[in-house]
């Protein structure tokens, strides 16, 4: 975990487990009656290189949870007003609100009354005034004292929707822990109030509730815990039109909802916190098909078109896992719309973490001055931060719609004295290469670093570029949605410290030529496509938007450009030397 996390200790040694069920009466919570069983498992469900989903390490071992009614919670609106009568001298009279916790709180009320999570809780309350103490589940170990799930609670209301704006009765979850809770830096670093608190959001999720159901479903509350083990192991953030491949129906059913995007939560304002912004982003379930069409145009756009489907989402793109049709085969028009996008917009996805490599065939990879992400002895060679902030802004320039695009140029520009360090915001999995709070991508150990200011931007002269198979899959948006549109595309891999970025001629700032289109700043490499063999180039890869069809290993080879692709298995990228 990089700088700025602050985790108290290593976590216990959990012993691997199968599915484990801990189970709590359903007590309190507004009324809510009955037996619930909270299922954790002992790890999360494959993820894939393109989005969040499967391009992140293995989660640890999920620790137990329980499900308590809130007012049973330290920091709970009834916990507090105990824990105010505890602290209140014998026969003082007590105040008519909760004086605002702060630097002058007596300790034991500020760890009652933690001021980030009172903020997010004012804002639930807001919205259900009338559910003061909702069901939660939470970590019996939090994870600030060693457990696995980062999210300290998900809590879960009850919404009676809205009839007349054909918004059904549903179950609406949020997440408390992705934000910074408590400002003592036991999670996150404390940075201000003007910037985001923690990550910055919170995850919420609504689902619809079906007829008889008396309590809340559990397993989001995982879902959500999956998502965030993610954001903290990656340090990388989610925003709105970002999607995630999970490829694994949300709920452990048999449902085709197998997949998410992410939205702003359509009722929940952002708020500020003492420790600075939060915002709340709302996890919509989607087919497959309507992942890759995310993937293929953008997922702003697939999201309007859920909204304008009653039985897909309908204007609060509430998820209903009983959904049997894809928004396509509800409405053939859709289908319609969404290539008109692709061919007047191309792809708003500019790079995904991914299982990728490349080697440098210009000469031996043993040559010492070589300095790409291969490993020479036991320590692979690094992005340097100044290399991994321009990535960044690479991909944030990605998303933006304009009439010329540039890349940053190497040695940032610095703005009213700071540097500009905005992270980009991508779908995750590839959560897609998203925002990230992280400093630099750098070794702890400073003999496997190069300077930045010692690396020379080479020229090559042949070069081979590795995928795993889903990593391949989305070389034809690259070329088609990306390229032939004037943009630029990049892979980040998530196994190795390296960077692939594909840029077309109409990109700026890049430092592979159309004179020297192979060129390589340590471990990142630029490779610059021409149209005319960007369209070649697809006619040859054209078997890959059926990966069911392609055997591995695959091998496509352009010799007249010095070009190799390999597609090759996910195991291969697991060793340290691809």
């Amino acid at each position: 975990m990089g700088a700025g996390t602050g985790r108290a200790g290593a976590p216990p040694p959990w012993s691997p487990r199968g599915p484990e069920a801990h189970s709590g009466r359903l007590r309190g919570g507004d009324g809510w009656g009955g037996r619930c069983t909270v299922r954790r498992r002992g790890a999360g469900p494959r993820c894939s290189p393109h989005c969040l989903g499967e391009s992140h390490p293995p989660s640890p071992p999920a620790g137990p949870s329980v499900l308590f009614p809130s007012s049973a919670l330290p920091g709970s609106p009834s916990a507090l007003r105990a824990g105010m009568a505890e602290l209140r001298p014998s026969g003082a009279p007590g105040p008519s609100a909760p004086p605002a916790p702060g630097p002058t709180a007596p300790p034991a009320f500020a760890s009652l009354f933690p001021p980030g999570l009172h903020a997010i809780y004012g804002e639930c309350r807001r919205l259900y005034p009338d559910q003061p103490n909702p069901l939660q589940v939470t970590a019996i170990v939090k994870y600030w004292l060693g457990g696995p799930d980062p999210l300290d609670y998900v809590s879960m209301y009850r919404n009676v929707g809205s009839p007349s704006a054909n918004i059904p009765e549903h179950w609406h979850y949020v997440s408390f822990g992705l934000s910074d809770l408590y400002g003592d830096n036991r999670v996150h670093e404390f940075t201000g109030t003007d910037g985001p608190s923690g990550f910055g959001f919170e995850l919420t999720f609504r689902l619809k509730r079906e007829t008889g159901e008396s309590a809340p479903p559990t397993w989001p509350a995982e879902l959500m815990q999956g998502l965030a083990r993610y954001v903290f192991q990656s340090e990388n953030t989610f925003c709105s039109g970002d999607h995630v491949s999970w490829h694994s129906p949300l709920d452990n059913s048999e449902s085709r909802i197998q997949h998410m995007l992410l939205t702003e939560d359509p009722q929940m304002q952002p708020v500020q916190t003492p420790f600075g912004v939060v915002t709340f982003l709302q996890i919509v379930g989607v087919c497959t098909e309507e992942l890759h069409s995310a993937q293929q145009w953008n997922g702003q756009g697939i999201l309007e078109l859920l909204r304008t489907v009653p039985v897909a989402g309908r204007p609060w793109l509430i998820t209903d896992m009983r959904r049997g049709e894809t928004i396509f085969e509800i409405d053939l028009h859709l289908q319609e719309r969404v290539d008109k996008g692709i061919e007047t917009d191309g792809s708003n996805l500019s790079g995904v973490s991914a299982k990728c490599a490349w080697d440098d065939l210009s000469r031996p990879p043993e040559d010492d001055e070589d300095s790409r992400s291969i490993c020479i002895g036991t320590q692979p060679r690094r992005l340097s931060g100044k290399d991994t902030e321009q990535i960044r802004e690479t991909l944030r320039r990605g998303l933006e719609i304009n009439s010329k695009p540039v890349l940053p140029p190497i040695n940032p520009q610095r703005q009213n004295g700071l540097t500009h360090d905005r992270a980009p915001c991508l779908p995750l999995s590839l959560m897609s290469c998203s925002g990230s709070r992280k400093d630099s991508l750098e070794s702890d150990s400073s003999t496997a670093i190069i300077p930045h200011e010692l690396i020379r931007t080479r020229q090559l002269e042949s070069v081979h570029l590795k995928f795993n198979q889903e990593s391949g899959a989305l070389i034809p948006l690259c070329l088609r949605g990306r390229l032939l549109h004037g943009r630029h595309f990049t892979y980040k891999s998530i196994t190795g410290d390296m960077a692939i970025t594909f840029v077309s001629t109409g990109v700026e700032g890049a430092f592979a030529t159309e004179e020297h289109p192979y060129a390589a700043h340590g471990p990142w490499l630029q490779i610059l496509l021409t149209e005319e063999f960007v369209e070649k180039m697809l006619e040859d890869l054209e078997d890959l938007t059926s990966p069911e069809e392609c055997k591995l290993p695959k091998e496509y080879s352009w010799p007249e450009k010095k070009l190799k692709v390999s597609i090759l298995p996910d195991v291969v990228f697991d060793s340290p030397l691809h």
